[in-house]
């Protein structure tokens, strides 16, 4: 890594940097932790696939909940100021894990996800215009994707800690098992299935603590800092105005989308799969996130060297190649019944890898201090991460469509939502 793309003026902005960059890596944990247990509370919880993925809807729907309150927030105070607010709401969702576990009951945990989501929101909203800002504008979609390189970094934090800590212990009855218990049997192994499920959380809490004291004691600059006035509706009609932004925002809200179908629903394509095959239940939900962690580790080579391609390659070019790439993989994904089709999903997270960032670039160049309200609306539209899923996940409960699994046909969710890509990435194949 040059130095010059982490210092403006002169001034060089290294350890910021580096701690702004760990909380990517924060952030990807909790995503990552959490796409599984839409399979695990279904199966604790003896529910459907679609009210599994309630859990996405909290935790998707938080980060939309709070976006503009964060840039508010951030307008006014300082992007530190966001920082450490989102590290604390974060914790606080972290660690009411544990009385959600005391209820009993599904809907605590969604709360916790909840508000957990709102303080990564806060943090994503902080965390990817202070990185956009630590350097010259001509660098700033290459700082991005540089630090957004490390976001998969824990994820693959937490797909590990979900496999090994959650799925491998949970209690091994499978689902049509569990349907046979006794309201008393059922308690007794929901109960010690959530014993299990919340310790992590708990962990990662401390943990989010401890980071907060880290950076509430670390000086950190106050770039592009510069107005604390807030004209709410006036800067909305401003940034909107901008076809790259407005139409940035929409290819967002279909990427994340996308992001989180492939990478949750891999459990349920894999276990169909895996269990085709003569596989036990749990054997083939552990070995399906086996697949997810390879998906991640390709994720994030690929990310590194998307990062280095952009020297070389306009971003809106690069993304909408990436984008075709995984069109192509996609109808792969639905229509090869075997292991190619798990191979061909796997292999869409080599091409999603660009995405987020570098539309995120793209539609806050140039944008000044507004980038704090821009940041906000391209945050909210991580709402497709909460609205989409349970699209896709009520096409899985169908079991079988066309004479075909359900699972493989549900795929037609990510595959559109790749087209809209390709889209946007086309209208601005030729940003720098």
């Amino acid at each position: 890594m040059k130095i010059s793309i982490i210092s403006k003026d002169g001034v060089s902005y290294l350890v910021p940097f580096i701690l702004i960059t760990m909380c990517f890596a924060l952030w990807g944990f909790a995503n990552d932790i959490t796409n599984p247990m839409v399979k695990a509370f279904s199966k604790i919880f003896r529910m459907s696939v679609s009210d599994g993925a309630l859990v996405q809807v909290a935790f998707y729907g938080g980060y939309f909940a709070m976006a503009f309150p964060a840039a508010m927030f951030i307008r006014k105070y300082s992007y530190k100021a966001g920082v450490l607010l989102g590290l604390a709401l974060y914790a606080i969702g972290a660690l009411a894990f544990f009385p959600a576990k005391m209820t009993g009951d599904y809907h605590p945990f969604l709360l916790a996800y909840f508000v957990m989501t709102c303080g990564l929101s806060f943090l994503e909203t902080s965390c990817n215009p202070y990185i956009l800002s630590m350097g010259s504008e001509e660098t700033a979609t290459r700082r991005l994707n540089l630090a957004q390189a490390f976001n998969p970094i824990g994820s693959l934090m937490g797909m590990y800690v979900a496999m090994n800590f959650i799925q491998n212990k949970l209690n091994p009855m499978d689902t049509a098992e569990r349907a046979q218990l006794t309201e008393a049997e059922f308690e007794a192994v929901r109960d010690s299935d959530l014993s299990v499920l919340i310790a992590p959380y708990l962990t990662i809490g401390v943990v989010i603590l401890i980071m907060l004291m880290v950076i509430r004691i670390s000086k950190m600059p106050r770039c592009a800092d510069k107005s604390d006035s807030i004209d709410f509706v006036s800067t909305l009609k401003r940034i909107f105005s901008r076809r790259r932004y407005k139409y940035g925002v929409i290819a967002q809200f279909f990427y994340v989308g996308a992001q989180i179908m492939c990478w949750t629903f891999i459990i349920q394509y894999g276990t169909r799969l895996f269990m085709s095959q003569g596989m036990e239940e749990i054997d083939a939900e552990v070995l399906s996130q086996k697949y997810n962690i390879v998906a991640m580790i390709i994720f994030c080579i690929s990310r590194f060297i998307c990062t280095f391609l952009l020297r070389y390659v306009k971003p809106g070019f690069l993304l909408s190649v990436l984008a075709f790439a995984a069109t192509v993989l996609t109808l792969g994904v639905i229509f090869i019944d075997g292991i190619y089709g798990m191979y061909s999903l796997v292999g869409v997270s080599a091409c999603m890898s660009l995405m987020f960032p570098t539309i995120y670039g793209i539609a806050l160049k140039g944008m000044g201090d507004d980038a704090k309200f821009g940041a906000a609306g391209l945050i909210m539209a991580i709402l497709g991460g909460s609205v989409l899923p349970p699209l896709q996940a009520s096409i899985i409960d169908c079991k079988t469509l066309f004479g075909m699994p359900a699972v493989n046909i549900s795929f037609v969710m990510p595959l559109i939502c790749f087209l809209v890509i390709i889209v946007y990435g086309y209208a601005v194949r030729n940003e720098k």
